[in-house]
């Protein structure tokens, strides 16, 4: 009879998990044109719980706190990585070294994001913003536990990573399968500035979280062109200076809905 039980209890919990794993789905879809036929996609977050930070199962070299976040609010986050079409249209200009309209914007620092972030609110009279850090391994996760959103293991068919073949440079965005929440190219292709400043993690629980007031650094994820596999998993972290430029350094945009 336990033997029983135990079984019933089994199927009943991989039911549910299943049932998670189904609800996790891409969200609202939200188009807006700029434009010259140049559209910004932003799809819509949920809000949620996760684990972030390095898993005990994980080597790398960032901080090792695991800890629990909650993000009370859903938001919109871009559904790919701003693009060199997107930038002239507002800003005027292209600073990639690589030009492609469909390629992401490069070489723009964490100040030169905030510079495109205010004439892109004064065009649309809207409010974007770079995502949080928390927001952006949330989206990146998309309901998964494992190193990528797509599993423990990674090819060249799923990112556009330095596998010591051929790209070392940046894609097109959208080339490779979305996340279960309808994002592209969260892994590699080029670093995205987050809004935070560099911190170690907390050790306890937190609720919408912001880093700190004031550091030297501001993070980076995700990876790029140029990075290993390691480095490109969803927990990665990076950091550089504010008004550090670098031809690996593009960004996506965040919206509170």
């Amino acid at each position: 009879m336990k033997r029983i039980l135990g079984i019933a209890m089994v199927l009943y919990l991989v039911g549910a998990l299943t049932v998670a794993a189904q609800e996790v789905k891409p969200g609202k879809a939200e188009v807006i044109d700029l434009g010259k036929d140049v559209k910004l996609e932003m799809v819509l977050i949920l809000a949620g719980e996760f684990k972030m930070g390095l898993p005990t199962t994980e080597v790398g070299y960032e901080d090792k706190t695991q800890h629990k976040v909650t993000l009370t609010k859903p938001f919109y986050m871009g559904k790919y990585e701003v693009t060199q079409g997107q930038w002239e249209s507002v800003m005027g200009n292209n600073p990639s070294y690589r030009k492609n309209a469909k390629y992401p914007v490069t070489n723009v620092s964490w100040n030169d994001c905030q510079e495109f972030i205010k004439r892109l609110n004064a065009k649309t009279n809207g409010d974007y913003r770079l995502p949080t850090e928390a927001e952006w391994e949330y989206a990146c996760r998309a309901g998964t536990t494992t190193a990528y959103s797509f599993g423990d293991n990674i090819t060249a068919k799923d990112a556009n990573y330095n596998i010591g073949v051929k790209i070392v440079k940046p894609v097109a965005v959208g080339g490779y399968k979305p996340n279960a929440f309808g994002l592209y190219d969260m892994h590699g292709n080029v670093w995205e500035w987050c809004e935070d400043w560099y911190a170690a993690y907390p050790k306890e629980s937190v609720i919408d979280p912001k880093g700190p007031a004031k550091d030297k650094y501001r993070v980076l994820r995700g990876g790029s062109f140029f990075s290993d596999a390691s480095d490109v998993r969803s927990s990665a972290r990076f950091y550089n200076e504010l008004t550090s430029r670098d031809g690996s350094f593009g960004f996506r945009l965040a919206r509170t809905k």
